[in-house]
């Protein structure tokens, strides 16, 4: 058997406080590899808080909008790629090189120190705290678009870590046909989907992956009460997080949990609490149930399909000095 352990962290940020959020994240590493994790997952935008509340605040020319991008424009981390002395994570890279697990984190990324710009992105770091992939989101959905810039494709990528291959997308990419494609096509034996909630669509969509990679899928969704946002974004961020989802102070009620690469749950969704889901996964199944179907393998016609994925990173300029 080559089974690997993993954890969902299923725990809230401090909403617009990146230098509490990652203290929580060390703290929550510690203690799930203290559990045997070797792979931790953290949900979408987690580096701080998903932006419900732009839903709420989608007129033009809005002055409360404006303020709280503001704050989470410079709450957002610039990752630095070479020197984690310098980067917005350093803090989650160096709990991975002590603890020497892997770690997927969602977090809303400044692209630049003084960029106006952020991204949706979905980072992959080493055991030894290194950054192995940087993923931004491609299409942001709806009202989304007011917060966060598109991405590219340079990180639609599956990494090698000690617990296998592992890729990852963001929310509604699953319902991207193309993108899924693009990592199943790289032997994806793990795969992370992240999101700020987990409805049942969410569920299916996720377990609708597996079955099509044959891989393992890590639904990490958000924990996020009213208690854990400031007073004068509440009513904002209930038109994001949904009325049905704001009863009795929950506004997002997690449902993290692992679909094995039969499409059944492994570790069936904990919802409407705080926690950490545990796994442990034989990789050896992902084999065994490509025996029937291999999207990439066996079951492609490239003779009649072909798909192009141009992964050069897009800055959208060329600086030339003499």
């Amino acid at each position: 058997m080559n089974e690997k352990t993993i954890a969902l962290i299923q725990q809230p940020p401090a909403v617009l406080d990146t230098a509490q959020t990652l203290e929580r994240a060390v703290a929550h590493i510690a203690e799930a590899a203290a559990r045997g994790a070797q792979l931790i997952v953290f949900p979408e935008t987690w580096v701080s808080g998903y932006p419900a509340w732009v839903f709420g605040m989608a007129g033009w020319d809005d002055a409360h909008a404006k303020r709280w991008y503001q704050r989470l424009l410079a709450d957002s981390p610039v990752l630095g790629a070479h020197d984690d002395m310098h980067d917005g994570l350093a803090p989650i890279r160096a709990a991975a090189r002590e603890h020497q697990v892997s770690v997927v984190v969602g977090i809303n990324e400044r692209a630049r120190a003084q960029s106006g710009s952020l991204f949706n992105s979905l980072v992959t770091i080493g055991a030894d705290g290194c950054l192995l992939n940087v993923h931004r989101k491609l299409t942001p959905t709806h009202t989304e678009r007011n917060v966060w810039a598109n991405g590219d494709a340079a990180g639609l990528r599956v990494v090698d870590t000690p617990v296998g291959r592992v890729g990852g997308l963001i929310c509604w990419e699953h319902w991207h046909p193309l993108a899924r494609q693009a990592l199943h096509a790289q032997d994806e034996q793990i795969h992370v989907a992240v999101w700020p909630d987990m409805p049942e669509m969410h569920h299916i969509a996720a377990r609708s992956y597996a079955f099509e990679g044959r891989c393992f899928v890590l639904c990490a969704g958000q924990y996020l009460t009213t208690a854990d946002l400031p007073f004068d974004l509440l009513d904002a961020y209930r038109q994001g997080a949904g009325a049905e989802q704001s009863v009795d102070g929950v506004l997002f009620a997690g449902g993290s949990g692992v679909v094995g690469p039969d499409g059944m749950w492994l570790a069936p969704p904990l919802v409407g609490e705080a926690g950490i889901v545990m796994a442990t996964l034989d990789l050896d199944c992902v084999d065994a149930q490509r025996h029937d179907l291999d999207v990439a393998g066996h079951y492609l016609r490239p003779d009649v399909f072909e798909l192009h994925v141009d992964r050069r990173p897009r800055t959208g300029i060329a600086l030339r000095d003499s």
